[in-house]
C-alpha cells in the first residue's frame, strides 16, 4: 500500500535530449508522458530543443556563466521531481551536444554537488532522486555491450548522475532506428507507453 501511493504521488520530469523537435525521441518523450497521465503523478516536460540557452560553457569553471531563465527554471523542476526521465539518441557513442551543453550549464556547484575544503571528496546534492534513460541507438546491442562497454550509459549513470547523486534504476535501449520499420517503431512507442503507466 505505501509502494502504491508513493507511486502515484510521484514527480518526474521527462527531459528530450535532441536538437530536433520532431525527432523520435521527441516521440519517445510523449509516449511516456501518455502513459504516465494513466496515473495521478504529476508530470513535468523539458524538450531542449525548445529551450533558450547557451550550451557552451564559455569559461570553463573558471568564471561562473549567468543562467538564462529556462535554465533557472530547469534547475527549480530538478529539485522538484523525485525521478528523471532522460530520452536521447547516441551520436558517435555519445551524448548530442545539447543535451552535454545541458548538464554543463545547469549541474552547477552548489546546485548538484559540492567540493569539499582541502579534499578530493564532494557532496551529491541530488541524493535521493531516480532516473530512467531511454536511449536510441544504430549500433547493436550486443556491439555496444561487448565491444564499447556501453561507455556512453556508464559517462551518464555513473559520472554524470551519480556524481551527484542520482540513481539509474533503468537503461532502456532501442537500435537498431535508422533501418527500423513503422511497426518497430510503433511497438517501441507503446512500450514507453507502459513504463509511463508502471512511472518507471
Amino acid at each position: 500500500m505505501e509502494r502504491e501511493r508513493t507511486l502515484k504521488d510521484k514527480k518526474i520530469v521527462v527531459i528530450t535530449g535532441h536538437s530536433d523537435p520532431e525527432s523520435f525521441s521527441g516521440a519517445l518523450s510523449r509516449a511516456y508522458i501518455e502513459g504516465a497521465s494513466s496515473s495521478t503523478a504529476q508530470v513535468r516536460y523539458l524538450d531542449l530543443s525548445q529551450l533558450t540557452f547557451d550550451p557552451i560553457l564559455r569559461y570553463g569553471y573558471r568564471q561562473r556563466m549567468e543562467l538564462e531563465e529556462d535554465l533557472k527554471q530547469a534547475q527549480e523542476w530538478i529539485s522538484w521531481a523525485d525521478h528523471l526521465v532522460i530520452v536521447y539518441p547516441v551520436w558517435w557513442g555519445a551524448m548530442p551536444a545539447i543535451l552535454k551543453g545541458f548538464f554543463d550549464r545547469v549541474l552547477l556547484s552548489g546546485f548538484a554537488y559540492r567540493m569539499r575544503d582541502n579534499s578530493s571528496m564532494w557532496d551529491k546534492l541530488l541524493t535521493g532522486k531516480t532516473a530512467h534513460m531511454i536511449v536510441t541507438m544504430d549500433t547493436p546491442r550486443w556491439y555496444n555491450r561487448l565491444i564499447y562497454n556501453r561507455a556512453n550509459h556508464m559517462i551518464m549513470k555513473r559520472n554524470i548522475l551519480g556524481f551527484c547523486g542520482i540513481k539509474t534504476v533503468g537503461i532502456t535501449e532501442f537500435t537498431p532506428v535508422s533501418s527500423s520499420s513503422e511497426q518497430q517503431r510503433s511497438s517501441w512507442l507503446h512500450l514507453v507507453k507502459r513504463l509511463g503507466e508502471k512511472l518507471a
